[in-house]
C-alpha cells in the first residue's frame, strides 16, 4: 500500500508541474477524455489477460490498469486513502 501513497504522490507532483517529457503530463494534458480511453483499454487488457494461463501477463496488465484509475483518481481531486476508506467501510460488518 505504501508504494500506492508514494505513486499517487508522484502523479500529483506530475499533475501540477507537467514536466514535459513525461508520459502522465500527455495523459492529464489529454484530459478526462484521453485518461478515461486509456482506463478502458487497460481494462480489456486485464480481462484477456484473465482468460490466459500466463498469471506473469494478469500481473502486468493489473498494473497499467492501477496506474491509469491512479491517474484518473488524482485528475479528479481522489486520494487511494479515500478509496481504501471506502473498500474498509464496506468491509465492516453490518449491525442488525
Amino acid at each position: 500500500m505504501q508504494f500506492l501513497i508514494e505513486l499517487e504522490q508522484l502523479l500529483q507532483s506530475r499533475y501540477k508541474e507537467r514536466p514535459d517529457d513525461s508520459y502522465t503530463t500527455r495523459l492529464f494534458d489529454g484530459g478526462r477524455d484521453r485518461i478515461l480511453k486509456k482506463i478502458g483499454e487497460e481494462a480489456g487488457e486485464v480481462i484477456i489477460a484473465a482468460k490466459n494461463p500466463d498469471r506473469s501477463e494478469l500481473i502486468y496488465e493489473s498494473a497499467d490498469l492501477l496506474f491509469h484509475l491512479q491517474v484518473l483518481l488524482v485528475d479528479a481531486g481522489i486520494s487511494i486513502e479515500e478509496i481504501s476508506q471506502e473498500l474498509e467501510t464496506r468491509h465492516q460488518p453490518k449491525k442488525a
